[in-house]
C-alpha cells in the first residue's frame, strides 16, 4: 500500500493542470497552468513543463509541500481522498435581510412641492435594437 494520499480518477489518462484542479492542489485552471509552467510541479521525481502532461494510475505528484499518487478506479467518479472539499456557507448580512435593502434614491418630493413639476421632466426614449 502507498503513504501518500491517493487521488481516485475514472479517466485515464488525466492531464495533470485537471489533476491539481480535481486534488485542490491550486484555486483553478489558470493558477494551475501557471505553476507547471514555471517548474513548481514533479512528477514521478522529474520536474514537469507540460500543462497537458497524460497522468495514469501509479504515477506520483509533487507541488507545495503536498504528495499525491493517482489510482485508477472507472467505477468511481473524480474524487480526492488528500483533501476534504470545504463547505461553504453564506452568512446573513444586513444587505443580504430583505428589511433592510438600501432603496435607489430617487427624486424626492414634500408636499409643499408641486408634483406635475415632475410629471414635466423629459422622459427617457425607448431603447431600440
Amino acid at each position: 500500500m502507498s503513504e501518500y494520499p491517493i487521488i481516485d480518477i475514472s479517466v485515464e489518462p488525466i492531464e495533470l493542470c485537471k489533476l491539481l484542479k480535481i486534488a485542490n492542489m491550486v484555486g483553478g485552471g489558470g493558477e494551475a497552468k501557471i505553476v507547471i509552467s514555471e517548474g513548481y510541479v514533479i512528477v514521478n521525481n522529474e520536474v514537469e513543463f507540460q500543462k497537458r502532461k497524460k497522468i495514469r494510475h501509479g504515477d506520483i505528484v509533487e507541488f507545495d509541500g503536498e504528495v499525491i499518487e493517482v489510482a485508477y478506479n472507472p467505477k468511481k467518479k473524480s474524487s480526492s481522498h488528500a483533501k476534504s472539499t470545504p463547505t461553504v456557507t453564506k452568512k446573513a448580512t444586513k444587505s443580504s435581510s430583505p428589511n433592510n435593502q438600501v432603496k435607489k434614491k430617487g427624486p424626492v418630493f414634500t408636499e409643499e412641492q408641486d408634483i406635475e413639476s415632475a410629471s414635466n421632466r423629459p422622459k427617457r426614449r425607448p431603447i431600440s435594437f
